[in-house]
């Protein structure tokens, strides 16, 4: 990632300000975007109603903050920020502003409207202590295909505008099944950034995943099968970098489990195995009156609420299985749920990306301004743009992975693997995009990326490529350049292996001066090109 695609970035809108100055409106947004830049990612989960997203976001957050019901903050654009003190503040379609008690109740953090309804709020805004939140901002949205059409259209107008870009930087998509209405929102997504080039910022997730296998202990195993299987699906393989299932439930209760809870998990797990066995058929027989337990009804109907029938059937399996604290429960719940995987994706692919996604998001809006409001001395804005969209490689091979997925690149099998590490399937890391151990020393590094980039430019020399395998092995070894410029490699770059064009029927063996010289010239580009890979690297953005 370009060190000074911030600054650079900083500079366009520098210059937009020149341009609009005078113009209070736009620069308001000027202002407003320059504060984006320098505040955390915006991930934002979304999916339709009931997919489980305020549960999965409370997981993530490991406290329970979002409303999980049906009130009348559930139908509003949550988002959530860190702040050293809490507070709540209501921003009004008035364009006013209003803050809001901050109490709990039950646990959770409790909204309270003032008696005002959803259609009056445009957005919340939740400030909250939580160390995690100082690096990303999480945005809570609005059932899609909700049978409140107002409320769909919630989420519509933020994630998915016609006339503008998204108000995300990222989207994690959670969805019980693939839907068409998911595929349709991914699709809406992806092209609010058609005018940065086609990257793809979505992760889908496949929530309520226990479900999947009606709740038995091996559930998970069923729907990663499943999950496996959706991102070899055409459609969705080029709308998302992945899908991950994650059981929402299990992860909330297990980052949020209380000692009363693990004492009544551990009472059931003690239990002579009939009589587990009877309770734990059903949902509804685990909440009947029984004489098989001296946990009362309403002490099981809160472990289901909390943990689902497939979470209390395996936090029993698993204290049977030796774990002896709640501290030790909790971790192995959360091992279970998905939850790290989830976790690891957004810290492989988005947090590591988020200056040139922020950036993105930045020009984006740029360019619906001067689309929408056009000013003498706005091509020197255009022409930033320009450069942006030329040099951010990073959306480049966010676009190559999920056209990986999808339909595979126009590669031997071998090498698509290798060209899929190289531009970041695994991390964007120097040892994870190389295939090395974490731990592999800058040696080692120093290595392995100029065996790999003499490898890939013979690929690059080939005359028989054609132009799609062409553009993918240049995105390659610009991601290996990368590589080098970021580990301090010094050597110099070798040229190509020469590779003979193939001659015309009836040349000679020999050449004559003129083709000699030809070839010679050909020599000379072919250094050249390379020496523009190895400086490609180091280009900013917007340089």
């Amino acid at each position: 990632m370009p060190a000074g695609v911030i600054a650079d970035t900083e500079e366009l809108l520098r210059t937009t300000r020149s341009v609009y100055v005078g113009d209070r409106d736009a620069v308001a947004l000027v202002d407003q975007l320059e504060a984006r830049l320098h505040e955390p990612l915006r991930l934002a989960i979304a999916g339709m109603v009931k997919a489980g997203k305020s549960t999965l976001l409370n997981a993530m957050l490991g406290e329970r903050i979002a409303a999980t019901d049906t009130a009348e903050c559930t139908r509003v654009v949550t988002w959530y920020r860190y702040s050293p003190t809490p507070r709540v503040t209501m921003h009004l379609r008035d364009g006013t502003t209003a803050r809001m008690p901050v109490r709990r109740e039950r646990g959770l953090l409790a909204f309270d409207l003032g008696g005002r309804t959803a259609e009056e709020i445009e957005w919340i805004d939740v400030g909250w202590p939580l160390e995690g939140l100082s690096s990303l901002i999480l945005i809570d949205t609005p059932g899609i295909s909700s049978l409140s059409t107002d409320t769909s259209a919630r989420t519509a107008r933020f994630l998915t505008p016609e006339d503008a870009p998204s108000a995300a930087d990222a989207v994690v998509y959670l969805m019980r099944h693939l839907h068409g209405s998911d595929v349709r929102f991914l699709e809406a997504f992806r092209d609010t950034a058609a005018g940065a080039g086609a990257s793809v910022c979505a992760l889908a997730v496949l929530s309520r995943s226990d479900e999947v296998g009606s709740g038995r202990i091996d559930s998970l195993l069923s729907a990663r099968r499943v999950a496996r299987r959706y991102e070899r699906d055409g459609a969705l393989g080029a709308l998302a970098l992945g899908v991950v299932p994650v059981a929402g439930l299990l992860a909330e209760g297990a980052r949020t489990l209380r000692e009363s809870e693990y004492i009544a998990l551990r009472e059931l797990a003690g239990l002579e195995r009939a009589k587990r066995e009877s309770l734990l058929v059903s949902a509804d027989r685990f909440v009947r009156e029984s004489t098989a337990t001296g946990l009362s009804v309403s002490v099981r109907e809160e472990l289901l609420s909390r943990f689902g029938i497939f979470g209390v059937r395996l936090a029993t399996a698993v204290i049977r299985g030796g774990v002896s604290s709640s501290s030790e429960l909790s971790d192995a719940l959360i091992q279970q749920s998905g939850l790290i995987e989830l976790q690891e994706f957004v810290q492989r692919h988005f947090r590591p990306r988020a200056d040139v996604l922020k950036a993105r998001s930045v020009v984006l809006q740029l360019q619906a301004l001067i689309r929408r409001a056009p000013k003498p001395g706005c091509e020197a804005v255009l022409a930033g743009i320009e450069r942006f969209r030329a040099s951010a490689h990073t959306l480049r091979e966010l676009a190559l992975l999920a056209e990986a997925r999808a339909d595979g690149l126009p590669l031997p099998e071998p090498q698509a693997r290798e060209a899929e590490l190289i531009l970041g399937a695994a991390g964007v890391t120097a040892s994870a995009r190389l295939g090395l151990p974490e731990g592999a020393t800058p040696e080692e590094i120093s290595r392995r990326v100029h065996t790999q980039i003499d490898q890939w430019r013979r690929l690059c020399a080939d005359p028989t490529a054609d132009r799609a395998r062409r553009d993918v092995v240049n995105a390659v070894l610009r991601s290996l350049a990368a590589v080098a410029s970021e580990t301090v490699a010094t050597r110099a770059l070798r040229p190509a292996s020469h590779v003979d064009p193939p001659r015309r029927p009836g040349d000679p063996a020999g050449q004559d001066a003129a083709q000699q010289s030809e070839e010679n010239e050909g020599g000379l580009r072919r250094k050249k090109r390379l020496q523009w890979f190895s400086l490609g690297a180091q280009r900013h953005p917007l340089g």
